[in-house]
């Protein structure tokens, strides 16, 4: 029973939580091993109740000027500290703003040589697509007038037939007379 009792002194239950009593600190809770106290103020324990109230009321006095005298000299330093650590801030805060304005003009760098060199790819599709553009027009044109070529000719050549054959026609006049000479000739049934 009393092992159990020694076992349980350190463990308090309430309910369902379990609060534990030991001083031993977990994790980010070590707050009271790392905390530096300040040394014992040298007005704790130094009032000596004097008999006569006038001299009380003097020292009294006394003591309250020297408690806002160091009062003051803390609030000072607690100041120079506070200022201190607002300019580190403001130095890391600068800092850390020209290492991201760095690295941003370093994108903007790379996105502008990257836009170029996509201007420069597409144009040079352009060229291309251009230049066959271009060659298949010259190739269409040429075809074309191939064609032409060959209906001319086609054209000259009917003229021409038509031409030589029209040498052998006969004028109306004479074609009466042809036509007889034809059908009365030697051959005829």
């Amino acid at each position: 029973m009393a092992a159990a009792a020694a076992s349980r002194r350190g463990v308090v239950y309430t309910g369902r939580r379990l609060f534990s009593s030991s001083s031993i600190a977990t994790g980010k809770n070590n707050h009271k091993e790392t905390h530096k106290f300040l040394e014992a103020n040298s007005f704790m324990g130094c009032w000596e109740a004097p008999k006569n109230p006038k001299e009380a009321e003097k020292r009294l006095a006394m003591l309250r000027r020297q408690y806002a005298k160091q009062v003051k000299e803390v609030r000072k330093e607690y100041i120079v500290e506070m200022e201190a650590m607002r300019m580190e801030k403001q130095r890391k805060d600068e800092a850390r703003q020209e290492v991201i304005r760095i690295a941003n003009e370093e994108r903007r760098k790379l996105k502008a040589e990257a836009a170029k060199v996509r201007a420069e790819e597409r144009k040079v599709a352009e060229e291309e697509f251009r230049q066959t553009l271009l060659k298949e027009r010259t190739e269409k044109l040429e075809n074309w007038r191939m064609k032409e070529a060959k209906r001319e000719e086609k054209k000259n050549a009917a003229k021409e037939l038509l031409r030589r054959s029209s040498s052998q026609w006969v004028d109306e006049e004479k074609l009466e007379g042809q036509i007889i000479e034809v059908l009365s000739g030697p051959w005829s049934l």
